[in-house]
């Protein structure tokens, strides 16, 4: 980032961070965390994009009001307390004294500000207005007491607000996502402030000496962007970052037989999984004939093509030899023993041969061409799973071509639905799988914020009905019930075929430790020195 595009205080604030971190002794290098992460973000305003790589950067620099922890149980943030308020809100007690890295305090109007401001912002893809839209009222009760009103009742909003990272009117009223990027509004509550941001390579961000919290560990956090996944494992074997991410999965073996380093791991709430556009009843972008030409007729509208594309995929050899078992096969979008995972849903067997005889049925026994997309820098092999169902595909006589991209355009030619058949994922954040179904599976509607991330216009009103009646359903049985059914709808389907849950995978040198989050969040808090 320029340093001249900044304002003279932030400027001299910036320098003076930069100033003090030479300054130190040379033991205060041990407080400097220099970091190599696969995922680059699209923006630093808090609320343009809702994506794992951007809300992880964000709680750097902001605060929510109530805060996910490893196992993604919901911990008091900017939040001490919050309780239903009958069958139609909430109330939010917050926490007195913080202040914004320049001073403002954290009152409940900021908490106002900040939902009328995210209905406002467009990113590229799933937008934040999923979790503030039940909200029909807002009541600024005293500066740390807030009331947001519903329709009904609304038993997921505190985890929703788990995501939501709160602004100040006073420094944000008129905040362009631009001025986040460049730094002049990259103020937030949170344990660090912006240091430097140059896109694409890395963030530098300071320890918040007036932090509310817990101060961390580190005066200083490196954040660097390492997409290539050789690239950052040779970056932490040199000794050139202290910790990365997504760790190869054919290094796995090695780098935990290396005294040198420690490795942290659990299975995260990350669904992956293949979009099929069914929704469009004539031609499809990259879906031909045998010969090459358009088809009159999309077969993946017809149930039986959709099903032998499913079965043509053998799920346990994806994750074995691609994956190296760095995932866990699966059939639906939650793992096994979270909330609102499906017990009796078993992962769908491979078979070939009833794939080709659907087919036949649905009047296809030569198959046709069909191009599948992925990202090749987004996810762990991401590049090589495309490729190893586009195999599978062929097998059964549908011809499949490959592309794989960098995330940054794969994603926006999955937006503009300019392939039949593409690689997704979900991060299940809040630990349960409403938002997913809600801003991937619901019919589109703009004005609910429902659909946000529907790339390819699924809609089922029975799916729709029963998700709505999850949402307001204040019994945890009940409503797992329902959050269940309706994944059986969407899944049974068939416009997306669930493939495998990703493993979260950290490694680092020997002196530090980390405990590794379902969420997959890289949190320069949680990297600390091991005990001897």
């Amino acid at each position: 980032m320029p340093r001249q595009d900044w304002p003279k205080g932030q400027a001299r604030q910036a320098c003076c961070l930069l100033l003090a971190t030479l300054a130190l002794p040379a033991g205060a290098a041990a407080q400097t965390l220099t970091m190599g992460v696969g995922s680059p973000v699209s923006s630093l305003d808090p609320h343009y994009h809702q994506l794992r790589s951007n809300s992880e950067v964000s709680q750097m620099l902001f605060d929510t009001l109530i805060v996910s922890d490893a196992q993604a149980r919901m911990r008091p943030g900017l939040a001490e307390s919050w309780k239903p308020l009958g069958s139609d809100g909430w109330e939010f007690k917050l926490r007195p004294g913080v202040k914004f890295h320049n001073g403002a305090p954290f009152t409940a109007d900021d908490v106002a500000f900040t939902l009328e401001r995210i209905p406002q912002i467009s990113g590229p893809g799933a937008s934040f207005n999923t979790h503030v839209r039940p909200v029909r009222g807002v009541e600024v009760v005293d500066e740390h007491t807030i009331r947001l009103r519903t329709s009904g009742p609304n038993p997921l909003l505190p985890i929703y607000f788990s995501q939501v990272m709160m602004l100040s009117r006073q420094v944000h009223a008129n905040a362009a996502t631009a001025d986040f990027n460049n730094g002049k509004l990259a103020i937030g509550t949170g344990p660090f402030r912006l240091v430097s941001y140059t896109p694409g390579d890395r963030i530098v961000v300071a320890r918040n000496g007036n932090y509310w919290g817990e101060a961390s560990h580190w005066a200083q956090v490196n954040y660097r962007f390492i997409t290539n996944s050789g690239a950052r494992m040779a970056a932490l074997m040199a000794g050139d970052v202290d910790f990365i991410d997504q760790i190869p999965t054919g290094d796995m073996e090695r780098i935990r037989k290396d005294e040198r380093f420690r490795v942290a791991e659990t299975t995260s709430l990350r669904s992956m999984y293949i979009t099929l556009d069914a929704t469009r009843a004539g031609k499809v972008p990259l879906l031909t004939d045998n010969a090459g030409a358009p088809m009159e007729r999309n077969p993946l509208a017809d149930p039986r093509v959709r099903r032998a594309l499913s079965l043509a995929i053998d799920r346990p050899t994806l994750v074995g030899r691609v994956m190296q078992d760095m995932a866990v096969p699966t059939g639906q979008f939650m793992p096994p023993g979270s909330y609102s995972y499906i017990p009796d849903l078993p992962v769908p067997a491979p078979e070939p041969e009833a794939a080709k005889r659907l087919l036949a049925e649905a009047g296809y026994p030569q198959g046709f061409q069909i191009t599948l997309a992925g990202s090749n820098d987004r996810y762990m092999n991401d590049a090589r799973v495309v490729q190893a169902v586009g195999q599978m595909w062929t097998r059964i006589g549908v011809r499949t071509t490959v592309e794989a991209q960098p995330y940054a355009t794969f994603i926006g030619r999955a937006t503009r639905r300019e392939m039949p058949a593409a690689l997704l994922s979900w991060g299940n954040s809040t630990g349960e799988v409403s938002v997913l179904l809600s801003s991937v599976f619901s019919t589109v509607d703009a004005a609910r914020g429902r659909g946000a991330a529907n790339r390819i216009q699924y809609s089922n009103p029975a799916m729709d009905r029963t998700l709505e009646e999850a949402e307001v359903e204040l019994d945890d049985a009940k409503r797992e019930a329902l959050l269940q059914e309706a994944s059986r709808i969407v899944i049974k389907d068939g416009a997306v075929v669930p493939l495998y849950i990703q493993k979260a995978l950290w490694a680092m040198r020997a002196g530090l430790t980390y405990e590794a989050r379902v969420d997959e969040r890289n949190d320069p808090n949680g990297v600390r020195p091991a005990r001897p």
